[in-house]
């Protein structure tokens, strides 16, 4: 017989809760996941068994790999969103800060200029990432696609964009992503969720009173390649790694390629 109609349910369908008697203490539900966990393996132990690339992974012809590496980087894309990579555009950037400690975190690429090879970014000119950048132009971007065992690896300068360019870019973001960024304070310290909570409702008001308004930080960058290495991964560590090396300024298509040991 259903609960409901055995009278143990409410209208919403609802069980009600038994008032506790006076005295006693509440009594904590049981966790069956808790009561057959195991006990906790160290790390060796957690890996064992599981060796990285031990899967059918695509073949690499480095030789018909064309002269520059910007193309070769957008059909390794493709190729990973036909592949049904999970956030393939996902990245990570890597800075350095006024001590010179490094620092990273993983960003979404917007654009590639695959022919002056440049990899375009957005971030907050106020941000830690973008107070890096300011104060040293150079970074590295990292891209991994596991289902494939490819990584891109990318070393250059960065340069950030006009901000009409940025407030172009703002225009394309998801609704979310726009109030986010007119929340700011990137990386402060947050007292409570609930405080963003109602700092994205204020900017999501803000949106609907002025859908062309731009947070005055909000920066597009582009990292300019001078040195980009494809690795495709092999069970076999019979790794194969590419590196092209820009040969002339920036603004110069001309590079060499290097294959080099695993």
């Amino acid at each position: 017989m259903a609960a409901e109609e055995e009278g143990l349910t409410g209208p919403d369908g609802a069980r009600p809760v038994p008032e506790p008697e006076a005295g006693a203490r509440p009594e904590q539900a049981a966790d069956p996941a808790r009561e057959h966990r195991p006990e906790p393996r160290s790390v060796p132990e957690l890996l064992l068994g599981r060796p990285p690339m031990a899967r059918p992974l695509p073949f690499f012809d480095h030789e018909a790999a064309p002269a520059e590496p910007g193309p070769l980087f957008v059909d390794w894309l493709a190729t990973a969103l036909d592949a049904g990579v999970l956030d393939p555009q996902a990245f990570t950037l890597s800075t350095v800060d006024a001590d010179g400690m490094p620092d990273a975190r993983v960003l979404v690429l917007r654009d590639v200029d695959a022919a002056g090879t440049g990899w375009n970014f957005s971030a907050a000119a106020d941000s830690p990432k973008g107070r890096q950048l300011a104060d040293h132009p150079a970074a590295a971007l990292t891209v991994y696609w596991p289902q494939l065992g490819r990584q891109v690896r990318v070393r250059g300068t960065v340069e950030r964009a006009a901000d009409l360019v940025a407030a172009a870019e703002f225009a394309t973001r998801s609704p979310a992503a726009r109030a986010s960024s007119l929340v700011g304070r990137q990386s402060e310290p947050l007292a409570a969720l609930v405080e963003y909570d109602d700092a994205v409702a204020v900017a999501r008001r803000r949106l609907e009173a002025h859908p062309d308004v731009v947070p005055p930080g909000h920066a597009v960058y582009t990292l300019w390649a001078h040195e980009v290495e494809f690795w495709q991964g092999d069970s076999d560590r019979r790794h194969v790694r590419l590196r092209y090396t820009r040969t002339g300024p920036v603004s110069s298509p001309d590079w060499s390629r290097t294959l080099l040991w695993p």
